[in-house]
């Protein structure tokens, strides 16, 4: 994750696997200063006197605002193709319309990587909802599941290693996350 950015534009797309092709996500792309600047001004209480950290991230030419539409699966599966003649939530085990945009998020990441750009992804405050919809005319059919930064990163050589997380609290082991064919056994047939 890259947390400070040269100003320069990138170019961007966006196409990502979908449940029943519902295509129940959209994305709000802010690519002008103007439209970045309107961000961070809904977001942050000081734009003017950034931290470390919004300074850096307010520098990113393009701010990408993944969200979801739990309307767009439920009528999908209604349709005749699908067999469901009603749109009862309960036949949802889990949010598919989060979960698809979330890895359509993490695809922009991903091809950010490649494209030897730097992003990062967060979420928007809960006080600061309303405000962002408002600002940015977001539709009550469509949540917000969080927000990519994406630009070139600062320091040309690449990005800098991360002084987040894993400099404060360990990393689980392989162990702890990996369970073998049962949960509770190793990572490797051998554990």
């Amino acid at each position: 994750m890259v947390r400070s950015y040269a100003d320069t534009p990138v170019d961007h797309a966006t196409r990502a696997p979908n449940a029943g092709f519902s295509q129940g996500w959209a994305f709000l792309v802010l690519d002008t200063p103007e439209d970045v600047h309107r961000w961070w001004r809904t977001t942050a209480d000081d734009v003017e006197h950034p931290d470390r950290w919004l300074a850096g991230m307010m520098r990113a030419p393009v701010v990408i605002v993944p969200c979801s539409s739990k309307a767009a699966y439920v009528e999908r599966y209604a349709e005749p193709d699908k067999g469901w003649t009603d749109r009862d939530e309960a036949r949802w085990p889990m949010p598919f319309w989060h979960m698809d945009v979330a890895m359509a998020s993490l695809l922009i990441l991903q091809t950010a990587v490649d494209e030897g750009l730097g992003a990062c992804f967060f979420g928007i405050p809960p006080e600061r909802e309303a405000a962002v919809r408002r600002e940015f005319g977001i539709p009550a059919d469509f949540d917000p599941v969080g927000v990519v930064t994406l630009g070139h990163p600062a320091d040309a050589a690449g990005p800098p290693a991360a002084a987040g997380s894993p400099t404060r609290r360990a990393r689980k082991p392989l162990a702890e996350v990996v369970h073998r064919g049962r949960w509770g056994h190793g990572a490797s047939p051998s554990a």
